[in-house]
């Protein structure tokens, strides 16, 4: 019979922030905190809205194809690891412009193309 567990808190034993899970095949671990995206959103095409989001707070339209991703709860440092896909068929995508409060989205194909953009990052939050 399968177990249900229901908290509101989890801590780790050895310290609070600290929670390990053992892999599937139990022969390697990974730390809770640091496998999840600490913010992420999906915008609109043009670049001035949020369809949806967790943990930002504002996007800023940086000129066609450019959007800058600013969180609510900012990051450690400035080394966090963003990441973003796009529906359409585009040669390059690139973020830039890293900070603890965010970063930007940058599409080119040929010139800078507005796009629909869906971008997460990863790190420790300060």
């Amino acid at each position: 019979m399968a177990s249900i567990l229901k908290v509101d808190d989890l801590r780790g034993n050895t310290s609070a922030g600290d929670i390990t899970i053992t892999s599937e095949g139990g022969s390697s671990t990974q730390s809770l905190q640091q496998g999840l995206a600490k913010a992420w959103n999906n915008t609109n095409s043009a670049g001035t809205a949020i369809n949806n989001s967790f943990n930002i707070s504002s996007l800023t339209d940086h000129n066609t194809g450019r959007q800058i991703h600013n969180v609510t709860n900012i990051f450690s440092d400035a080394n966090h690891a963003p990441v973003f896909s796009i529906a359409d068929n585009i040669d390059e995508l690139w973020t830039s412009s890293m900070s603890t409060g965010g970063w930007r989205t940058n599409v080119y194909d040929g010139s800078y193309q507005d796009s629909d953009v869906r971008t997460s990052s990863t790190g420790d939050l300060a």
